[in-house]
């Protein structure tokens, strides 16, 4: 039996030690949803936000085939997430449910040093923006703007509305003719910091646009006292990351799994 936990925090035991923002996110109330198979002394549990879901403690199948949004989903439970296990126990059930339909792939963590970034190298990358375009924090009507176009809207996606964005978030946008074509944003937020979402149109690309945006926003956080979190999906993310001060933690496992499919 799968109960959503009302008081997330009950569940943090289990996800002790765990350097993920977006677990943070979850168990401080902010963002996203904690599951568990007890509302009060949960030994299995699954935070889940946005795309993903991380699970911890004792391996339950209930929690790894519990879609929260099954329901509302237009085309009857189809859909994508990425589960991250904490152990093998859960690597072996995520498997044993969803088979050939769950993928694994290696993303790339990075760590956690508010001091290890050097603010004059990102000052100067301010100065790299190319004739025509235009460098922009997020407003209201980015943020609208955003929520309408498929590939940046996981600026936005995670927030209710432009009012949690400047509780809970923030970001730069590169404009081209007033279209946005490039930026950095947070995909969630946390108490003390966010976790940096960064993106490319692909016509851009290659041009150094990430990079701006991403020291623009490391820049803006570091003046307001908080972390910009960065987890890379893959290695020319963490290239990226490098390149703007971010050290590398190490590897971890996580699925790609197509929900709704499972045996």
């Amino acid at each position: 039996m799968v109960f959503k936990m009302e008081e997330a925090y009950r569940a943090s035991p289990l996800f002790r030690g765990w350097q993920e923002t977006l677990i943070w996110s979850c168990l401080q109330g902010i963002m996203g949803n904690v599951y568990a198979d007890s509302p009060d002394k949960p030994a299995s549990a699954m935070a889940c936000l946005g795309d993903f879901r991380f699970f911890a403690g004792k391996p339950d199948r209930d929690l790894v085939l519990y879609w929260p949004d099954m329901e509302g989903m237009p085309d009857g439970g189809q859909g994508w997430c990425i589960m991250v296990p904490r152990d093998a126990g859960w690597t072996a059930l995520i498997e044993g449910c969803y088979r050939k339909n769950a993928r694994k792939v290696v993303r790339y963590a990075t760590k956690k040093e508010p001091d290890v970034f050097n603010r004059e190298k990102l000052q100067a990358a301010l100065g790299l923006v190319p004739d025509g375009y235009g460098l922009r924090q997020m407003d209201e009507a980015l943020f609208g703007l955003c929520r309408e176009i498929v590939w940046c809207r996981d600026w936005v996606s995670q927030y209710r509305d432009f009012t949690m964005y400047q509780k809970y978030g923030m970001g730069t946008v590169m404009l081209k003719d007033g279209v946005p074509v490039s930026g950095a944003s947070s995909y969630a937020g946390y108490h003390g910091g966010i976790e940096i979402q960064i993106d490319t149109v692909k016509g851009c690309r290659g041009r150094g646009l990430a990079y701006i945006c991403g020291a623009k926003l490391i820049l803006d956080c570091l003046q307001k006292g908080i972390y910009p979190s960065w987890d890379a999906q893959n290695k020319g993310s963490l290239r990226l990351a490098e390149r703007l001060g971010y050290r590398f933690a190490g590897v971890y496992e996580a699925f790609e799994v197509e929900v709704g499919v499972a045996r």
